[in-house]
């Protein structure tokens, strides 16, 4: 994904595009995509710091598509932080199992769709789009981890939540459950190593052990991650961490638990504290650093 690099106009827009793309910095924006109108996402601009070069944090939903949740509940984060936010939206008859990014499938490619979304955003905010600040929320986990892997080059900091299984880097194991017969990644290639040497901090609620109907509860995944998401956290960043050493990379890697918690991507942000961990892990700094007195947000769609 290229840079996009013309000039600003009123609102962050490029001048001569105004006309045809009004944003509104402050506000929650449904958004659809120019060459794909069916395809939509939610966009916020801080406005307080609408600016070229701002870094770009995407958060992707879990199966339950609460895009505009993740919008909503991270944009004041945003505003603080002075980020651009994007929070995709794909919807079950586009995109069904979006979450460990098929391929070889007629369908459209939700990691595709996603390039686009961003290279859009660039276009028009002059965004930093080079390089992006990743979340995803259970199925969204699972969908931002396997996005660092096939585009390790365009992510350049992770948080995984409460995703219900993963990719392991082992390259005895086929993809989705391992590396093995995966088109453009082996273990040991260069976008391997990229991949490795992307921090990463895993999030899982305290109490989010049950082994619900939208858990992947095959047997298969239960001896390689173990029964429930926190197990299957903890297995994961262990693996990464021990891949990474294999290849003598010192790489932040993070599990941390969430006190109180289920699987509820609400309730982690709001009795759980989740944005302030994931935006402190992603930027390296607190929000308590920074100043508190922000314009009010309109978070109206």
């Amino acid at each position: 994904m290229a840079k996009a690099m013309s000039r600003i106009g009123r609102g962050g827009v490029p001048a001569s595009d105004e006309s045809r793309f009004q944003l509104s910095p402050g506000k929650i924006l449904k958004r659809n995509l120019e060459h794909d109108p069916a395809q939509e996402y939610f966009l916020y601009l801080p406005q307080a710091r609408v600016m070229a070069e701002a870094p770009v944090f995407v958060s992707v939903h879990g199966i339950t598509r609460n895009a505009y949740e993740h919008a909503r509940l991270f944009s004041p984060f945003a505003e603080r932080y002075g980020v651009v936010l994007i929070a995709p939206l794909f919807p079950s008859d586009r995109f069904r199992g979006y979450q460990r990014l098929p391929r070889n499938t007629k369908r459209p490619s939700a990691d595709l769709v996603l390039n686009q979304i961003v290279s859009e955003v660039g276009r028009f905010t002059e965004a930093r789009i080079d390089k992006l600040f990743m979340f995803g929320y259970s199925g969204g986990g699972q969908f931002v981890h396997r996005y660092a892997l096939f585009y390790p080059q365009n992510v350049a900091r992770l948080v995984v939540a409460s995703a219900g299984w993963y990719t392991f880097p082992d390259s005895t194991l086929s993809y989705p459950f391992g590396l093995k017969r995966t088109p453009g990644i082996e273990a040991t290639s260069e976008k391997m190593i990229q991949f490795l040497s992307i921090p990463i901090c895993v999030l899982v609620g305290e109490k989010d052990v049950l082994r619900d109907p939208e858990l992947n509860k095959s047997r298969r995944i239960d001896r390689q991650q173990g029964i429930n998401r926190l197990e299957r956290g903890r297995r994961w960043i262990r693996s990464m961490a021990a891949a990474a050493r294999a290849y003598h990379l010192d790489v932040e890697y993070r599990f941390e638990v969430i006190s109180g918690c289920d699987h509820s991507f609400t309730k982690c942000m709001i009795q759980g504290g989740m944005g302030k961990r994931v935006f402190e892990f992603l930027f390296g700094y607190s929000v308590d650093q920074m100043e508190t007195d922000r314009p009010e947000i309109d978070s109206q769609r």
